[in-house]
């Protein structure tokens, strides 16, 4: 009979693999600290912000404290808050650090509605493209209706967007639709501001409608050229006997 290979504990071999690979956890700290390295190559000052914040913090405490004659009390009780106050100043500025990486870059409006936790769900590629400019649309579902999201100067997206539009009103005529610019141009919205901007936006549908609008939207699919499988479009020649006739 063959044997099963262990180890000397007596593990099985495949337990031991999966232990190995089993990936360990990342310590809260770690993400502060990558977060922090993050921040700090796009903006350098981050780390005077913080040190003057967590200081100020402090200052104020310890001032409260020799008032009333309990600065020791004050100044301990001031260390929790002059962190907080630090790590609040590094979430902003990291996630303003955050946009400034990605923005201008093809995708950069779907890695901002990605922020919005609950309540939306888009489509992870864009449902619109123009081969020749790479602009984008986005879409997503929620009880507010569908909101299409494209990248690109206003003169194009106003275009594509309403292209769009009419291919998703064909489908869900009495569903909401909203069109957002995402962009520098005017009337377009700033890449920071594009979650909030979605979340303001007043719920008209019930969860069961939202579910049958995210069902028809499935079966609508993209707007995109069907190619035959197989086929690779950038190797693709003309038939010229087929154009000369035989």
């Amino acid at each position: 009979m063959a044997r099963k290979n262990s180890d000397s504990t007596g593990a099985p071999a495949g337990e031991q693999v999966a232990k190995q690979k089993k990936p360990k956890k990342q310590r809260w700290y770690h993400q502060v600290w990558a977060a922090y390295q993050m921040t700090r190559k796009q903006d350098p000052a981050v780390t005077w912000v913080m040190l003057a914040v967590f200081v100020g913090i402090l200052v104020v405490a310890l001032g409260i404290g020799l008032w009333w004659g309990q600065w020791v009390y004050t100044l301990i009780v001031g260390l929790p808050f002059a962190a907080l106050g630090a790590m609040f100043v590094l979430t902003r500025r990291a996630e303003r650090a955050a946009y400034q990486q990605i923005e201008g870059q093809p995708g950069a409006s779907r890695a901002a509605l990605g922020t919005i936790r609950r309540g939306w769900t888009f489509d992870e590629e864009p449902v619109a493209i123009d081969p020749r400019t790479q602009d984008l649309v986005f879409r997503g579902v929620g009880r507010a209706g569908v909101v299409l999201v494209s990248e690109g100067p206003a003169h194009r997206a106003r275009r594509q967007l309403e292209a769009e539009r009419k291919r998703v009103a064909r489908v869900l005529p009495n569903v909401p639709i909203t069109l957002i610019q995402v962009g520098d141009d005017e009337g377009q919205v700033a890449l920071p501001k594009l979650p909030r901007t979605v979340q303001k936006l007043k719920p008209t549908l019930t969860k069961p409608e939202t579910a049958e609008v995210s069902k028809r939207l499935r079966a609508l699919g993209v707007s995109r050229l069907p190619i035959p499988k197989g086929i690779d479009p950038t190797r693709a020649r003309p038939d010229r006997k087929g154009l000369k006739g035989r």
